[in-house]
């Protein structure tokens, strides 16, 4: 019987594209308060990569094949047996 089950309703209309922005161009610099010398973020950015490869590379003390000296192993006694 389908005449007595309500009608669906029509989905409401899509929402409107959202306006396009013009291209990011405009590269804001400003002066570094530590060194006091003209930058941008993205020097910025380059900076602290820099570092943190060059911190992560100082850190590594093991060659290629790992840690080749040997262990201090050693079995434990019984004592008085």
């Amino acid at each position: 019987m389908g005449f007595l089950k309500p009608k669906i309703p029509a989905p409401p209309p899509p929402p409107p594209a959202p306006p396009e922005l013009p291209p990011a161009t405009h590269v804001e610099e400003y002066i570094d308060p530590v060194t006091g010398e003209l930058t941008t973020a993205k020097k910025e950015a380059e900076k602290k990569l820099e570092k943190k490869k060059k911190g992560y590379t100082e850190t590594i003390l093991t060659s290629t094949q790992g840690d080749v000296s040997e262990a201090d192993v050693y079995q434990k006694t019984l004592l008085g047996a």
